[in-house]
């Protein structure tokens, strides 16, 4: 009889819990989660709507005929395509993808196609995951993404190396849609880690654009690699729900956003952030601003960058264009059309050369900062496995070859033994610098007197 009365009361919370969600996600838009961002420049996002062209172009059978192209064109020339890769060369093991020699922009370009519905070995990649199966440089990354970037990797790893020892000059950029962002976003994190396999390439060379990519690196990666990594946001990154459940429960939906409601209404950030398995959208973020609450249609689009540790696209926003803008020809012309705006703003400000390349070196120096207030933030935040960086940067280089080899098995007090390390590191370096100038200042002083 006591079972039965409470059953009421478990209704009435159960009902208040998913009122409490529903109320949450009707009103939260996704310019909340961007509205403190800085704004984005014409030069920093140049690239994206550029890339954007790319990545459709991986679609076409034959680019000297196309048949999907877009106004204005792909943007690529025929006789700078390296190589182009479909389902049949890949074997299923990774999704077609074209690599790109742009001369106009000194830069060796990787582009990789989105998820087709139509494949099942697309959703093979997708599926090969659980939270906590692959461990890499102290953090969890998507099984199946990393399988297919190592993939891609080792079949075209002695082209890339030619390329980037005959160009030394040119950068080295992976950039993708949807399934492929992500598999770029683990291209580059791959990379970076063995970039001997690419000639000791500088990390300062290796860039990556995931368009609306899925969420494949745990929280201190993201911010880690925010400084190459770059992800251009929609609703595939706020899915929280990892992809595999969603897939596989897809006849029982309903169930699935139930408990969705429960776990988010009872779990606390706070609680999410310190779960070193859960995956979040790479590097630092872009959110296309283009529509407004209560307001019908699109509004001309802004541009917010950020590189955000807490309240990073936490909250899936409930939409009736949420598909719909998640193609990558919405994607392009949205960006190509903020881009637009930005370069007319510019044109109107009419900004000498001069002051543009001071602009762009002020940008870069910017960027450097919010990076490395960045992963202090995640230290602060007690991110599982994230540190703050030397300031001499000599340590940083040393350990990511050491967390490269680390076993998944690895446990808090080596982490906590690492950070110590660290610390009489810093320590010890600042003392031989303070004696080296006391040391020189005096030697400076004792001339002067002589």
């Amino acid at each position: 009889m006591s079972i039965l009365c409470g059953v009421p009361l478990l209704e009435c919370v159960y009902c208040l819990a998913c009122a409490r969600w529903a109320w949450k996600r009707c009103l939260h838009t996704a310019g909340h989660d961007s509205e403190t961002w800085g704004l984005a420049t014409a030069e920093e996002f140049e690239p994206i709507p550029r890339l954007c062209r790319y990545i459709l172009a991986v679609y076409e059978d034959d680019l000297r005929h196309p048949l999907w192209e877009p106004p204005g064109g792909y943007g690529i020339k025929p006789d700078w395509l390296i190589l182009r890769r479909t389902y049949e060369d890949t074997h299923g093991r990774a999704p077609p993808y074209i690599l790109y020699l742009d001369h106009d922009h000194a830069d060796i370009v990787l582009a990789v196609r989105g998820l087709n519905l139509a494949r099942e070995s697309d959703y093979a990649v997708l599926l090969d995951n659980k939270l906590g199966k692959r461990k890499i440089d102290g953090g969890y990354v998507h099984n199946g993404l990393l399988k297919a970037a190592g993939w891609v990797l080792d079949a075209e790893c002695d082209i890339l190396k030619e390329l980037v020892e005959k160009y030394p000059d040119y950068t080295l950029t992976f950039t993708g849609h949807s399934l492929g962002a992500g598999v770029a976003a683990m291209l580059a994190l791959v990379v970076v880690l063995h970039h001997d396999k690419l000639g000791n390439i500088d990390r300062r060379r290796i860039r990556c654009y995931a368009v609306a990519p899925a969420r494949c690196m745990s929280l201190n990666l993201a911010v880690r690699y925010a400084d190459v990594i770059n992800s251009v946001d929609d609703f595939l990154p706020r899915t929280a729900t990892p992809l595999e459940d969603i897939f596989k429960s897809l006849f029982c939906l309903p169930c699935v956003l139930c408990l969705r409601c429960m776990r988010d209404t009872c779990i606390s950030d706070e609680k999410m952030i310190k779960d070193p398995r859960r995956l979040y959208a790479p590097g630092r973020l872009y959110h296309i601003v283009e529509r407004k609450p209560f307001r019908l249609g699109r509004i001309p689009p802004v541009v917010r960058t950020a590189v955000p540790v807490d309240g990073r696209f936490e909250h899936i926003v409930l939409s009736c264009n949420a598909t719909s803008d998640h193609a990558i020809i919405w994607i392009e012309r949205e960006a190509q059309r903020a881009m637009d705006i930005m370069v007319e703003k510019d044109h109107i400000m009419e900004i000498p050369a001069e002051q543009r390349m001071e602009r762009q070196e002020t940008l870069a120096r910017e960027h450097s900062e919010e990076y490395r207030a960045a992963l202090q933030r995640a230290v602060t935040l007690s991110v599982p496995h994230a540190y703050s960086p030397s300031k001499y940067g000599t340590f940083d280089e040393v350990e990511e070859g050491e967390d490269s080899h680390r076993s998944s098995g690895e446990s808090s007090f080596g982490s906590s033994k690492t950070s110590k390390i660290r610390e009489n590191w810093d320590e010890l370096i600042e003392r031989l610098f303070d004696r080296d100038v006391s040391g020189h200042m005096a030697l400076k002083k004792s001339q002067r007197d002589g």
